[in-house]
């Protein structure tokens, strides 16, 4: 039976916090737990009541990881899911949500045996209304998951088309993989919200969506609070549904009062909101929490802006895995944590590669104070269904996540993963761009990088990947601003041009998007750009390589490669069990740029530490 939940007890039951942190409302069931579950290899089952369930998964574990009690790696199309709940009591007119956080690829849902609706799309979230599906006494719900293994159409991201993991791929994920959960609502509900902070005018932008029953005369109450004070009441009217108003605040005048109110990652200050659904007749018919918070993120000439000042940018790559539990955390802690760890390694950003977080993490993120990219899982062929697959998901993408304040631009796509043919087919070039536009129509508060890594067409800022462990060329190559023009001609890391067109070596923030990668891992089959010798050795070509690229004005960030070992791909600066592979004292004052902290014993013995050296980016942070 799922676990009821109060405000005061918001995990469920394998330890996963509420699944939607910008609209929560302060009851909801978890369907996380023991589901009965089947392979279905062949695609042989159709419906329901042909199913041979042989076998309990853990949910929201996907099959192919240990967490889930499978464990089964290898290559199946559809897989099954079914289990029982008892339905919350409903008053008339309240309706019963079935919510998914996500399931990898295509789900098609029945509640008591009626087919409740589907979806396609493996990282983004899907709602279905199953009031009218309900029968007295239990309920059962039965999920299919479709995900042909061989399918390189659909945005899969890291998912490797082998079947053992190769390379920089790794094990598939089938299946349910984020929290399913129950949600009841009144007869007209608030059913989604989008927050647009502007520094230029003080003020918040609040977008806000009714659904359910149509009513003549409905009003919207916010409260927004910050650091426990209020600072607006407002009541707004519902126009055909929704609700479209500029919230302003009070400006202070002065920088150490405005700064007060103002998101960033060394002070993120959260705005909490209350928000009230109000009936004429003055019965209160809805009530959610949200959040927001006052930050702007822009690209001024060759640098990128934090609030309005020049911000350098270290972050850290991270490809968002667990051993036991593959993309899905093993709990609400393990999100945390990942955050509180890349702070602690001096990192003021992560780029989440090929995949869509869950939401969690964007969570911790705003409220520890963490800034993020957000990148689509590529698919690898170009095709009418690839196309229709990612510019529908990556939607979707952007929708669920454009009020998180840590998310500062959008990467449609990475190394031309999905385009291979970028630089000769016009086909190619047009999508990219089009995504480009796209986003920025979706999102125009943010940068977009169009192609991360190299031939860059429409894009924000110019990223390169370059995995030259020798920091001499490094330092060589990119030793100053005015060999840009050079530079993004002749130089061609990866074998690639890193601009296809004449506008785009404009002035724009040059950022080292995935460099390092370098593994000490001895295993047979470790995968690294360059190899360390011991962990000793790859912190100190880790403090030389920091070194360089702290100290080159060209970079407006960089992006070192990467958090921590994710299977096979062994170059993380911590091990797949989040354990540093040197100490973390030593690994934040390299990541800035400062001098390594020296061992008491060290500095008896006249070992170690390098003279405090400028950092030129430090006025920035």
């Amino acid at each position: 039976m799922a676990r009821r939940h109060s405000p005061k007890t918001p995990l469920d039951e394998t330890g996963h916090g509420h699944p939607r942190p910008l609209l929560e409302r302060s009851s909801w069931t978890s369907l996380n737990g023991p589901w009965e579950f089947a392979l279905d290899p062949k695609a042989r089952w159709r419906l329901p009541k042909e199913v041979d369930w042989n076998a309990t998964i853990l949910v929201p574990f996907s099959p192919e990881t240990p967490a889930s009690g499978i464990g089964d790696t290898g290559f199946y199309s559809r897989v099954w899911y079914s289990r029982t709940f008892e339905a919350p009591g409903l008053r008339r007119g309240e309706r019963l949500l079935l919510h998914f956080g996500a399931v990898d690829w295509a789900a098609t849902v029945w509640v008591n045996g009626s087919l409740a609706g589907c979806h396609e799309g493996g990282y983004t979230p899907f709602t279905l209304d199953v009031t009218d599906l309900l029968v007295p006494g239990v309920q059962t719900l039965v999920v299919r998951a479709d995900d042909d293994p061989a399918d390189l159409s659909k945005p899969r991201g890291k998912q490797d088309w082998q079947l053992e993991p190769h390379s920089i791929w790794y094990p598939r994920t089938t299946g349910i993989w984020q929290t399913v959960w129950l949600e009841k609502v009144p007869s007209t509900w608030i059913g989604s919200v989008r927050w647009t902070p502007s520094l230029e005018r003080w003020e918040l932008g609040f977008e806000a969506w009714m659904e359910g029953d149509p009513r003549e005369r409905l009003r919207l109450g916010v409260k927004l609070r910050a650091n426990g004070q209020l600072i607006a009441d407002d009541t707004y009217t519902v126009v055909a549904g929704e609700v479209h108003r500029r919230i302003a605040l009070s400006d202070p005048g002065v920088d150490d009062f405005r700064n007060e109110l103002l998101w960033s990652p060394q002070k993120p200050t959260l705005i909490e909101a209350q928000l009230q659904l109000w009936a004429d007749r003055g019965e209160l018919l809805d009530e959610v929490k949200s959040y927001t918070a006052l930050r702007s993120i822009a690209v001024q000439g060759n640098r990128l802006v934090l609030n309005g000042r020049p911000y350098f940018l270290r972050f850290v790559l991270d490809q968002g895995y667990w051993p036991e539990s593959g993309m899905t955390p093993p709990d609400d802690d393990a999100l945390r944590r990942d955050v509180e760890l890349a702070k602690e390694m001096g990192f003021n950003g992560v780029r989440k590669h090929q995949k869509i977080e869950d939401p969690r993490y964007l969570y911790w993120a705003d409220r520890l104070g963490l800034l993020v990219w957000e990148e689509m899982p590529s698919a690898y062929r170009f095709n009418k269904r690839s196309i229709q697959r990612l510019t529908r998901e990556w939607m979707e993408a952007v929708r669920r996540d454009l009020s998180h304040p840590c998310i500062i631009s959008w990467v449609p796509f990475n190394e031309s993963w999905g385009v291979p043919n970028l630089p000769d087919n016009l086909a190619e070039r047009h999508w990219v761009r089009a995504l480009y536009h796209l986003n920025k129509t979706l999102d125009p508060t943010r940068p977009v990088i169009g192609n991360d890594g190299w031939e860059s067409i429409a894009t924000d800022v110019i990223g390169i990947h370059d995995y030259d462990g020798n920091p001499e060329r490094i330092s060589t190559r990119y030793h100053a601003e005015d060999i840009l023009p050079r530079l993004l001609k002749q130089e061609r890391p990866g074998g690639r041009l890193l601009v296809l067109e004449e506008h785009v070596q404009d002035a724009l923030p040059v950022i080292l998007t995935e460099f390092g990668g370098i593994t000490e891992s001895k295993e047979k089959g470790a995968w690294g750009y360059s190899r360390a010798q011991s962990e000793e050795d790859l912190a100190e070509r880790y403090r030389e390589l920091l070194t360089v690229v702290n100290s080159l004005h060209l970079f407006s960030g960089f992006c070192y490669t990467q958090f921590a070992d994710t299977y096979q791909e062994a170059n993380g600066l911590l091990r797949a069990d989040r354990t540093p592979k040197f100490p973390l004292e030593e690994m934040a004052a390299a990541t800035r740029g400062e001098a390594v902290p020296i061992h008491p014993s060290q500095a008896a013995a006249g070992i170690g530490g390098a003279g405090t050296r400028h950092d030129p980016h430090a006025p920035d942070d």
